[in-house]
């Protein structure tokens, strides 16, 4: 690296020039949390390292994230993540030098020494882990955002469940009930239109958590399906405490559907492709609405707790 003095005068400086690139850190929740006050601490030794300065060395001037090996540097010594050396064209976004193939190994180094707490601490998270092991940790830190399980399209929203439910109500118009039971009717005029299309979500709270139920439209092959299921508002775990029912009638018949809710890490696509739920053919479907030209699905469901 090149002499250091002004480092970080220049790192700072720059950060006007990054709009230039068209990159925003998508991570804005990580940096205004307490992890970003937290103390680096080198193994064994608690201390040495001041409150901020090794943390800044790693820090992505482009992203403001932590950088993990390879970190890459410009001829001039400023270093840059392997993400952002791809966003910037090769160019370095402090002194426009072609960034090119040099690793700093020195600093990948320094890296290997520190141990640092997890990037979702200001969501509860309190471990700390050396630096590689934390990224593995952070990938399946039970305290990581969820994403938002609204699937009537691409929702970038990430957050903990309370502000996703707020979301939900106030951004998707999403109907919210109390109860563990429900009864929901489901009327098409021309059923005949399957396109892939997301018809309903509908989000109940019971026993302290919040469900999704989702009925779909949608293809699998050529034959035109519909689909109900429903989803868990928190980890795998917690969702393998529940156990619900779903069951269509009319005329005459019944179809009933018995599963384990899929938590929300599951995306939406991923459940549905899997075909955990109940699902009716469009003939089917038709034949339970009685004159087989307008869809009139009744569906009724229960979710209860299983006694572990």
């Amino acid at each position: 690296m090149s002499h250091g003095g002004n480092l970080y005068q220049d790192v700072l400086e720059s950060h006007t020039a990054f709009s230039d690139y068209g990159i925003v850190s998508t991570e804005t929740e990580v940096r205004n949390s307490p992890f970003r006050k937290s103390t680096a601490v080198v193994r064994g030794k608690p201390g040495i390292a001041s409150k901020s300065a090794v943390h800044e060395l790693l820090e992505c001037p482009v992203c403001l994230n932590t950088m993990y090996p390879p970190i890459h540097q410009c001829p001039n010594g400023h270093t840059i993540c392997l993400s952002c050396k791809t966003k910037v064209q090769n160019c370095c976004p402090i002194c426009r030098q072609k960034l090119g193939n040099i690793r700093c190994i020195a600093l990948e180094k320094v890296a290997e020494l520190l141990e640092l707490p997890c990037r979702y601490q200001f969501l509860g998270c309190q471990d700390i882990f050396p630096y590689h092991s934390r990224l593995r940790h952070e990938q399946n830190c039970r305290f990581r955002p969820y994403n938002c399980p609204y699937a009537g399209a691409e929702c970038s929203i990430i957050g903990d469940i309370r502000s996703l439910v707020v979301h939900l109500k106030d951004d998707h118009n999403v109907d919210m009930h109390d109860g563990c039971t429900f009864n929901h009717r489901y009327v098409k005029s021309n059923p005949r239109e399957v396109e892939n299309a997301t018809w309903m979500l509908t989000v109940f709270n019971c026993f302290g958590h919040q469900f999704c139920l989702h009925f779909e439209a949608f293809n699998i092959g050529m034959a035109p399906v519909y689909m109900a299921f429903l989803r868990f508002m928190g980890d795998d775990h917690e969702a393998k405490k529940f156990s619900y029912s779903l069951e269509v009638c009319g005329n005459g018949r019944k179809l009933t559907w018995q599963g384990v809710p899929r938590s929300i890490r599951d995306s939406h696509k991923t459940v549905r492709d899997s075909l955990d739920g109940l699902v009716i053919q469009r003939k089917l479907a038709l034949f339970f609405s009685g004159d087989g030209q307008e869809l009139k699905l009744k569906i009724a469901g229960q979710i209860w707790k299983e006694q572990l």
